[in-house]
């Protein structure tokens, strides 16, 4: 059960619908998460930046590695929301999130994701090296803000116990796995 309820898109004041209207035609659906943000509309446009860096880092990361370190940080954070929110995709497009195969570089954007999720405070000199190996300045600096944005994302998530969504339910860990493996 939700600590704040979201917002009734019926009963939200018009700046809020605003907001809301934009972002579906901009981006995409508006979610349990997004519609109790909506409660507070500077909350609202400060996790929503999280769109314009995917954008920034999508195109030297790849689409894949995108969702890949995303779901780092949501997976280590055990943020149910985010994590499977990633696990579709994954899994929509072809990948076991449990077994994933990873190459050098793909390695090193997965770590630093983890490491940022257990402790945004710190990185260890050896994970960050592994990524300055494979990544100039100027797209490290993207890729950790967006990362941080991620981990802000899976703390709002997780302090408010926002609800799942129901379209995410088939693709909660285990939920998968499970009806799998019961006989037909």
């Amino acid at each position: 059960m939700p600590r704040i309820d979201p917002l009734d898109s019926e009963k939200a004041p018009p700046d809020a619908r605003a907001a809301a209207d934009a972002h579906v035609r901009g981006h995409a659906r508006m979610t349990n998460m997004k519609r109790t943000l909506l409660h507070s509309l500077p909350a609202f446009n400060a996790l929503m930046a999280w769109y314009p860096l995917r954008d920034t880092v999508q195109p030297f990361l790849g689409e894949r590695l995108t969702t890949l370190f995303a779901h780092a940080i949501s997976a280590e954070t055990d943020c149910l929301i985010c994590s499977t929110f990633f696990r579709r995709i994954l899994i929509q497009t072809g990948e076991n999130p449990e077994r994933l195969k990873l190459d050098d570089r793909e390695t090193a954007v997965v770590e630093f994701g983890r490491a940022l999720a257990v402790s945004p405070f710190t990185v260890r000199d050896e994970v960050f090296q592994r990524l300055a190996a494979h990544f100039p300045r100027v797209q490290i600096v993207a890729l950790t803000a967006f990362g941080a944005l991620m981990v802000a994302t899976n703390v709002f998530n997780n302090a408010l116990e926002v609800d799942l969504d129901e379209y995410l339910q088939p693709y909660r860990k285990g939920v998968r796995e499970a009806a799998a493996s019961r006989p037909a």
